[in-house]
């Protein structure tokens, strides 16, 4: 493959809606293992939440796809490396379909919408106690004293 070729190749990979109208690949080769990625994307997105036993089993599958996806580009990037441009073309549209998936599970509904509610609600307890001990005169979260 010649270079500029393969700086088309890399500008499409990092070209911003690189993965607009970009289909998830059916199975794909994750870190060496075939996985169907478009069956479990499409499991995953169609829960309102993921169980707390499936999030793990999620960030694993984000974690090993980022890593796959890396490897795929710097196999792209090694101007050392012998590769075709159709081999180049097949591994753009393979980094693309990575990236559409770790979009679209990126883009889940938050996963735990009672952890979620949770925190707002010691951040709302919070800033209500500093609140209070403002108003009262009693030592503020620096340390020193307020002044009524």
């Amino acid at each position: 493959m010649q270079e500029y070729e393969r700086k088309q190749l890399l500008a499409k990979v990092e070209r911003e809606g690189a993965t607009v109208g970009a289909d998830i690949p059916e199975r794909i080769a994750v870190q060496g293992e075939e996985i169907d990625l478009q069956e479990f994307v499409f499991e995953i997105k169609r829960r309102e939440t993921i169980p707390s036993g499936e999030r793990d089993r999620v960030e694993t599958a984000k974690k090993n796809l980022r890593r796959e996806r890396l490897q795929r580009k710097q196999r792209l990037e090694d101007g050392d490396a012998d590769v075709s441009y159709e081999e180049g073309e097949r591994l753009v549209e393979a980094i693309v379909g990575i990236d559409r998936a770790l979009n679209a599970l990126e883009n889940l509904s938050p996963t735990d919408l009672e952890r979620e509610e949770e925190r707002q609600e010691m951040q709302d307890r919070k800033r209500w106690m500093n609140f209070l001990k403002k108003a009262l005169g009693q030592k503020d979260a620096s340390g020193g004293r307020t002044n009524r």
